[in-house]
């Protein structure tokens, strides 16, 4: 929040009971998304502006039937259980994200639905040539999640900024009126001795906010590797409180298409 950000998000990725159940959790799935969201409004209240504590829910990691042995019906009611948590401990929305399957989105939303008023915002992960894991790209998710009615729409981390980006003009182009979501991840991670490192400069990610913005995303922020100083040159490009930084940005990974029938490849772009 020091950094700029007007929304925190919970510490509760993993926080349903099929990812706690790794760590013989699964029995506290409510005391602990609870806690994290009550931790959250405890910072953000303290604050003189508003910000807003997003309730995190990732993926369960199954795979839904036919294609997996998770019933949709469980997963929803996986997803009810964390966002019960959530809404109790003061959560603003709920945030499903890092998501690759229509079928576990709308299992999610479901399940959220089932429990809580709360708008629901959902990022799908564009990490496979453009499209998510499991082949859904940008159009195809947008247009659902319209008609799902979410409070917001968009991508989270990825593989590299340019396949993102394209996955989220996509979505502008079919979002309507629905506010979209750019949070990708800082670069690529690395190993520079001991340490995992992100490739991905605080001057990258400003470069790559102006970009998003310009395309029509309203929602902007960092997924993983981003770090204070990511957050407040994002803050600051976005102000227009510094000049947007001319960077270089790592290719993509394969031709995506804008929208209008053109590819778009990687390679140096001007900011």
């Amino acid at each position: 929040v020091n950094a700029g950000s007007d929304i925190v998000l919970t510490n509760t990725f993993g926080g349903s009971r099929l990812r706690l159940k790794l760590h013989k959790l699964d029995d506290r799935v409510i005391e602990i998304n609870r806690e994290a969201a009550r931790h959250a409004r405890h910072v953000v209240d303290h604050l003189e502006r508003r910000v807003l504590v997003a309730g995190s829910m990732g993926p369960t990691g199954e795979l839904l039937a036919p294609l997996g042995a998770l019933d949709p019906a469980e997963a929803a009611d996986v997803f009810a259980e964390q966002a019960t948590g959530l809404a109790e401990g003061g959560a603003d929305l709920l945030w499903i994200e890092t998501m690759s399957s229509m079928e576990e989105i709308e299992a999610a939303i479901d399940g959220c639905r089932s429990v809580s008023d709360l708008p629901i915002a959902v990022t799908l992960s564009f990490d496979t040539a453009g499209r998510t894991m499991m082949g859904v790209d940008g159009t195809t998710a947008g247009v659902r999640l319209r008609d799902l009615g979410v409070a917001a729409m968009g991508a989270n981390c990825g593989n590299n900024l340019p396949d993102t980006e394209a996955a989220l003009v996509q979505m502008v182009a079919v979002a309507g009126d629905i506010p979209v979501i750019a949070k990708a991840n800082a670069g690529i991670p690395q190993w520079r001795g001991a340490e995992l490192a992100y490739s991905g400069s605080p001057e990258v990610a400003g470069a790559h906010a102006h970009r998003v913005r310009t395309a029509g995303v309203s929602i902007i922020g960092g997924c993983c590797g981003n770090e204070p100083a990511h957050l407040a040159c994002m803050r600051a490009v976005l102000d227009g409180t510094i000049p947007v930084p001319d960077v270089e940005f790592e290719p993509a990974s394969a031709p995506a298409d804008t929208g209008d029938g053109r590819r778009r490849r990687g390679g140096r772009r001007r900011s």
